[in-house]
């Protein structure tokens, strides 16, 4: 749908229709009135019309006529009206009901027997989309280098919603994300790119509806150009057609005036229409061969790699011509940097077959609206060979899970297990993390592979545990999402330090003093390690869903960031903050391009360097002995900067570490993961190379050179 001077182009892609009607509805009391237009049948499956007096605020969608053969695939019924896969706003949003669905259902939205076609009209439960202007605003862009990017995850109603220093009003929406308090705080912990949870409109799946629950997250995607309404303020809801579509480009704006990047996470794997008994409101009407995967065995069913019941299909020209449109949309019109993509791996099948240069990415690499900003993997689906970390191609980042899991392992799972008697693991994993993984993004034809900054190092994300629950439950409690504690990995690798959960556990017991340690210890690593940080909202200030893994449905304090200040909350603030300064006045700590082992030109020392706790070059054979659990860091500032020299002790027991020399000179220490308070690094005496300091159990430690290197 374009507005043009005195009407509207309309061009629907519908490949197997037999015809298409155009259809404005316009209120009359409580309902709508309608008008058809047919249109005209052009070529490849396209439908076109013009219809002129349509103006900005209109109501508008699809009645989509052609075979009803469900076997087949085919489930044509002019009956419903259908969102145009491109409506940039909602005059009308959807809600559950029996005339949304294409075939027959019961009151329990069951399908009946016979497969038949529903006969009830959809316009009153449809989603209707609305004619909008389409003005341009000047795009101010940070251009944020990916070496100083700190990314933080959020939520755009969980960020604000209970943030008392912002108007009641703005609270939970797209204005309240872009306050000045809340962009304070972004600022002040260090955060230099926002990725928000999916912001694209969204309709829940029935089954939560039902129990009173909704799709909190968003993965549920109804418009791949409309924003979610209900994120927008009520004022802006009710501003017309522009109104919400302007608030999200105002909070874009103002993050980009205060140097934030706004990312978001996009969903172009699945649809809100689930399986083949979903509802109807949009793409399966229109053409459902053309956007879904479809067993060929069995065209009837759904070939579905996402857990969602559908799969758009990444063979089809519609779908691959839609999602960059949509991109470039979100670029170019709202002014955007960037897309976190959800299950990636089923953007780039062909059938079963992953295939890291899918025309879609060629296409993006190449595109000059999208090759300049940050495009992240999620690099897993539920389909064949579904995990693909390390194997999308360049300029494209993953989120790394091999990183994710070998903290968790390394500072929870395996003390937890040495504790009970038994054994960690060796070494060599974690340094592989802590030095960028070059095992996952250093191979390809061009030396260096993707790069070190393709890798998104994380520890927690939206779905799973927040850090402090990591450190505070072995076991989910995902009980409130009503679905009897069965939804939710049970693979957390976490500990919870003797205690099930924060009950009874008082803030000065010694349970809660190691807990908050072992965060830091999992912060602190995230931050130092090479690569691209991302922070899980809240983690900073001690956010717990007690226990919830999986609060995907929860529209509720269990998901919203909790702002009540503490004296540990802030402590923790405070210690991300001052890592994240370190990092950021440091290039020692953000390196460019993978580590070599060798000495650099006009260096002296190695670019990086393996230790044992005897400050003596890491020998082969301790890499293997999982009985070594204390390993030292040297990086080298190349003449630029101070070295860095990261020790780390992973095992339960006080070590004695004797610091390397390095170039001879003395070390500062510069962050203690024991130190409750960055403050205490005020306190923090230099010691002489090849001195030997006291290490305290499960505990990581950041030091400079006390002079720059040369």
């Amino acid at each position: 749908m374009q507005r043009v001077d005195d009407g509207v182009d309309i061009c629907l892609h519908a490949g197997h229709a037999n015809r298409v009607d155009i259809c404005f509805f316009d209120r009359r009391g409580n309902e709508w009135h309608e008008r058809r237009f047919q249109l005209h049948r052009a070529l490849h499956g396209n439908w076109h019309g013009h219809v002129a007096g349509i103006d900005a605020g209109q109501a508008y969608g699809f009645r989509v006529y052609g075979r009803w053969d469900p076997d087949a695939g085919m489930r044509h019924n002019p009956a419903k009206v259908l969102l145009d896969p491109y409506a940039r706003a909602f005059a009308q949003n959807p809600q559950l009901h029996q005339a949304i669905f294409s075939h027959q259902v019961d009151e329990n939205f069951a399908p009946l027997p016979g497969n038949l076609a529903c006969t009830l009209d959809s316009a009153p439960y449809c989603a209707l989309g609305m004619v909008t202007h389409e003005a341009h605003h000047p795009i101010r862009r940070p251009h944020v280098p990916w070496d100083q990017t700190v990314i933080y995850e959020a939520h755009v109603v969980g960020l604000t919603r209970c943030l008392p220093d912002i108007p009641a009003h703005l609270r939970g929406t797209y204005a309240g994300v872009a306050h000045p308090e809340t962009i304070r705080y972004l600022k002040g912990l260090g955060i230099t790119t926002i990725e928000l949870l999916p912001i694209q409109a969204k309709f829940s799946e029935p089954f939560l509806t039902r129990k009173g629950l909704e799709n909190y997250w968003g993965y549920n995607t109804l418009s791949y150009f409309a924003p979610e309404p209900s994120y927008a303020t009520e004022a802006n809801r009710n501003a017309g057609p522009s109104g919400v579509i302007d608030e999200v480009k105002g909070m874009v704006s103002l993050l980009h005036d205060a140097g934030i990047e706004v990312i978001l996470d996009v969903v172009y794997n699945h649809t809100c229409e689930a399986g083949v008994d979903g509802p109807t409101l949009s793409w399966r009407g229109i053409d459902s061969t053309a956007y879904y995967r479809h067993d060929s065995r069995q065209p009837g069913r759904f070939k579905d790699t996402t857990g969602c019941g559908n799969s758009f299909d990444f063979r089809r020209q519609a779908v691959v011509q839609l999602t960059l449109d949509s991109l470039r949309y979100w670029v170019e019109c709202i002014g955007v940097d960037g897309f976190r993509f959800d299950l990636a791996p089923t953007l780039s099948r062909e059938g079963d077959t992953f295939n890291r240069n899918h025309p879609l990415y060629v296409a993006m690499a190449t595109d000059p609206v999208l090759r300049s900003v940050k495009l992240i993997n999620e690099p897993w689906d539920l389909g064949i060979n579904g995990w693909q970390t390390g194997n999308f191609p360049s300029p494209t980042a993953d989120w790394n899970d091999r990183f994710r899991d070998s903290l968790r392992s390394f500072w929870l799972c395996e003390p937890a297990a040495i504790h009970a008697g038994g054994q960690g693991c060796d070494l060599r994993d974690i340094a592989t993390r802590l030095s960028g993984s070059a095992d996952l993004f250093g191979h390809g034809r061009i030396p260096g592979g993707r790069g070190i900054h393709s890798s998104i190092n994380f520890v927690t994300a939206h779905d799973g545990f927040t850090v402090r629950d990591l450190v505070s439950y072995n076991e989910k409690h995902n009980e409130a999402n009503l679905e009897d504690n069965r939804d939710g990995t049970t693979n957390n690798l976490s500990w919870n330090h003797g205690s099930e959960g924060d009950d009874g556990v008082s803030a000065t017991s010694e349970i809660a003093v190691a807990r908050r340690r072992s965060i830091r210890n999992l912060l602190g690593t995230l931050l130092l390690s090479a690569g691209t940080p991302m922070i899980n909202a809240g983690d900073e200030s001690l956010r717990t869903q007690r226990g919830n893994n999986n609060a995907y449905c929860q529209n509720s304090d269990i998901s919203w960031m909790d702002w009540e200040i503490t004296g540990d909350s802030r402590n923790l603030y405070e210690t991300v903050s001052y890592l994240n300064s370190l990092r950021r006045e440091h290039q020692v700590l953000r390196p460019t391009a993978f580590y070599t082992g060798e000495v650099s030109e006009n260096d002296s020392i190695r670019d990086l360097e393996w230790f044992d706790a005897t400050g003596t070059s890491m020998a082969d054979y301790k890499w293997f002995d999982t009985n070594i659990r204390t390993l030292q860091m040297l990086r080298s500032g190349k003449g630029e900067d101070v070295d860095a020299l990261m020790v780390i002790n992973g095992s339960i027991d006080d070590v004695h570490v004797t610091s390397p020399h390095g170039r001879g000179q003395s070390y500062e220490l510069v962050w203690d993961s024991v130190w409750e308070s960055p403050n205490e690094a005020h306190c923090a005496a230099s010691f002489a190379a090849e001195s030997t300091a006291l290490m305290p159990w499960l505990s990581m430690r950041l030091y400079f050179s006390t002079s720059q290197s040369s």
